[in-house]
């Protein structure tokens, strides 16, 4: 696909991007071929946390972030993925932190056992099958304590997985625990990381998006911190642009269409 030669304010524009945001592709110059003030736009909005001297958040743990809103398991949107991989290396993170980042959004699956086994809880009891929650025995509690000795917290969305599948439960706690017992991020980070899929459009998950957000207040995370990582978590919709833009781009020149 060819590229249209562009005009000074569309030069300015691009110019201003690469500065501000250390990225250019064929997303972005479709984009900017077919609109320049929504790129302009973009860019405004994307860069309300990188615009601030000193940021809030290291560079590092917003590019991990990022990471975090564009690997899980609810977005997967793989260039985004490669671009702040990159991004986060040369802004000082290891392969060790990166790799943690993933483990830690690999947990993602579990909220289908978090909303449904509660949800079948109730169907039981509406069915006449359940008549309340049933004790648990000293294997449950042990694992209660285990989770809650690692992650510091408990919650009563575990009460139901506990009780009605102790085989998961303890499967989950050790394959969510291993970035808590082998990681090097602080603990502050690592619930950003839970607030920012939590929180992206793509999930929405607001049970989790609580409750982390306590956890990170309570690891001394600061208001202002958590507010720059929902404005990272934020900009997840222009992939509907960065997808389709190009996609556009092509059809229209194959029916001899003007860009822009």
């Amino acid at each position: 696909m060819t590229t249209t030669e562009l005009t000074t304010e569309q030069q300015a524009i691009k110019d201003d991007f690469v500065r501000v945001r250390g990225t250019w592709g064929e997303p972005w110059q479709r984009m900017l071929e077919l609109d320049p003030a929504f790129v302009r736009a973009y860019l405004d909005l994307s860069a309300v946390p990188l615009r601030r001297t000193p940021g809030v958040l290291e560079p590092k743990v917003r590019e991990l972030l990022f990471i975090a809103v564009d690997a899980a398991a609810t977005h997967l949107y793989t260039p985004g993925v490669r671009q702040h991989v990159q991004a986060a290396l040369d802004a000082g993170a290891t392969p060790a932190e990166v790799m943690e980042v993933l483990e830690l959004t690999s947990t993602l699956g579990i909220h289908a056992a978090n909303i449904g086994i509660p949800i079948l809880a109730e169907v039981l009891e509406e069915q006449g099958l359940r008549d309340g929650p049933a004790p648990l025995d000293e294997r449950q509690e042990r694992l209660k304590a285990e989770f809650t000795a690692t992650r510091g917290y408990w919650h009563e969305f575990w009460d139901e997985i506990l009780e009605l599948d102790p085989d998961l439960f303890e499967a989950y706690v050790a394959f969510s625990s291993v970035p808590w017992h082998t990681g090097t991020l602080e603990p502050k980070v690592k619930e950003l990381v839970y607030c920012a899929f939590d929180a992206s459009a793509t999930h929405l998950y607001v049970p989790g998006l609580k409750l982390h957000l306590r956890n990170a207040l309570g690891h001394g995370a600061t208001v202002a911190e958590i507010l720059e990582m929902f404005e990272v978590a934020s900009v997840v919709g222009i992939h509907a642009a960065t997808v389709g833009a190009p996609i556009l781009a092509e059809l229209a020149g194959d029916r001899g269409g003007r860009l822009g």
